[in-house]
């Protein structure tokens, strides 16, 4: 039995629209793990008084565990807009594995998600202006630096969406 292909291979990625996945995928990283790193009991910038205010303990501990790990899964499917994987998704994906998946479905897809890490990210290149009493003076200075990298993540996942998007329909127009 042979796998599906699409009609027309799309054309190799160009190496900037490479390098923008590789650079989004790691976008998310240190922001998750400096939550992470809350979670194991390092203060990160927070007061004694502000880090026992959060709270980073027991079940509490679950949101930013969850939340680190989700958005660097998230931030690593970036590089499949540039792998052959995210054409043909690996046999050991369920439901998808094996079959070629839909360019104007991934396209849509993260063009919204794009979109939406814009909105969600944007604002923290102002994160300095805004006062934050539960951390030191360079505990703010730290997190702003570890959060700034996520606010490229969204225009990065869409010119890489964008550069996916060429490829795909050259090939189709090919077929």
């Amino acid at each position: 039995m042979t796998t599906p292909q699409p009609a027309a291979a799309a054309p190799a990625p160009p190496r900037w629209a490479v390098r923008a996945a590789r650079i989004a995928a790691v976008t998310a990283l240190p922001a998750g793990l400096w939550r992470l790193g809350l979670v194991l009991g390092w203060h990160g910038g927070y007061t004694d008084a502000g880090y026992h205010a959060v709270g980073f303990t027991g079940w509490d501990a679950v949101w930013p565990v969850t939340l680190s790990l989700l958005t660097e899964g998230l931030a690593l499917l970036t590089l499949g807009l540039v792998r052959p994987w995210g054409t043909v998704p690996p046999r050991w994906i369920p439901f998808l594995g094996g079959r070629p998946v839909n360019p104007r479905a991934v396209v849509i897809a993260a063009s919204l998600g794009a979109t939406g890490l814009i909105a969600l990210w944007t604002p923290f290149a102002a994160w300095w202006a805004v006062p934050h009493p539960n951390m030191t003076p360079l505990g703010h200075l730290a997190v702003g630096f570890l959060y700034l990298p996520a606010v490229a993540w969204g225009p990065l996942l869409a010119a890489v969406t964008v550069s996916y998007h060429r490829r795909h329909r050259a090939a189709a127009a090919e077929s």
